[in-house]
């Protein structure tokens, strides 16, 4: 007997490459399995171009996304909705899932919510957004062709920023708070082989400034001789913050970083929910080891209702 309509053995929240992993394994596993998403494809689908994903040398975010959901639907237990989930709520021994267009009843939860930008806090960053205050160099570097930017960070994901609008800008700053930048080697070598990305150190951004767009940047130590740096547009790449806030309304741990606290077997300390991707508290996040994050999940959700016999395949 199967389950009934709007109830599946699990819901797995997020649909970038963790969600859909590890959608495509409890669909293998049988599950009848929902996969909610605002945006299937999630951050990564504004990558543009992964080298790091095992069996591919090469492709772009939206290639790789496209693959895993492609993957993901071959089963037919597993459906994907674009719908954002806007709350959970217990009901009785199973979870409730709400969205703009209605709720869903999950056995499990697996949370593959992953992370949004952080925001430079700086005068002008709200007033300019979008008008020179960028966080996607993927999406909106044509629009600075020949002009000059600045990405602020200093992580591989910052260098690759960089090296995207280097294509287009004729000149890139990377302006970093610390000693030294510390991106992947590979794009360091990257970085100091392209002649128009220049690198500043030691230094915070302290105000945008500009009319109706972005036309200089004030520093907090002089470069040039100057604290104000004249330039188009800036590129945002400080870090991330986990979304977990759902999984915190069914009291799910987190740790002082708001990233869900998992075991190795992607375990929340509530029972019957799991996590995996960004959002987990795994120092080493990338979409493989999030993907396998994901696929544990899914397994650790056959398991559960193979214990609790709810009836699978």
């Amino acid at each position: 007997m199967g389950l009934p309509k709007n109830s599946y053995h699990t819901i797995i929240i997020g649909g970038g490459p963790v969600g859909l992993g590890a959608g495509m394994y409890a669909g293998r596993l049988g599950l009848k399995t929902l996969i909610l998403a605002k945006v299937v494809g999630g951050t990564i689908i504004l990558t543009d171009v992964v080298e790091n994903y095992p069996g591919f040398k090469k492709l772009t975010g939206q290639e790789l996304t496209d693959l895993l959901k492609e993957h993901a639907l071959d089963y037919k237990d597993v459906e994907i909705k674009e719908e954002e989930a806007t709350d959970i709520k217990r009901a009785q021994k199973d979870f409730e899932i709400v969205t703009e267009n209605g709720s869903y009843m999950g056995k499990t939860i697996i949370f593959a919510t992953g992370t949004k930008h952080r925001e430079l806090n700086a005068p002008g960053v709200h007033e300019f957004a979008n008008k020179g205050v960028h966080y996607c160099a993927l999406c909106d570097s044509p629009i600075f062709r020949d002009k000059v930017v600045a990405v602020i960070g200093g992580s591989d994901s910052a260098t690759k920023e960089a090296l995207v609008l280097s294509r287009f800008a004729k000149k890139v700053y990377i302006i970093y708070r610390g000693e030294n930048i510390h991106p992947e080697p590979v794009n360091l070598e990257r970085i100091n082989k392209t002649k128009n990305i220049e690198i500043i150190n030691t230094t915070n951004v302290t105000e945008v400034k500009g009319n109706k767009f972005v036309t200089s940047i004030m520093l907090d130590k002089p470069y040039k001789n100057s604290k104000e740096l004249k330039l188009d547009g800036i590129f945002i790449s400080i870090g991330l913050i986990p979304l977990s806030d759902l999984a915190k309304k069914i009291g799910v741990k987190t740790n002082d970083k708001g990233e869900i606290v998992i075991n190795r077997k992607s375990e929340t300390n509530v029972e019957g929910v799991f996590a995996a991707g960004d959002v987990v508290d795994t120092e080493f996040k990338q979409a493989i080891t999030g993907v396998g994050e994901g696929v544990t999940a899914a397994y650790g959700v056959y398991k559960y209702c193979e214990a609790k016999e709810v009836h699978t395949v």
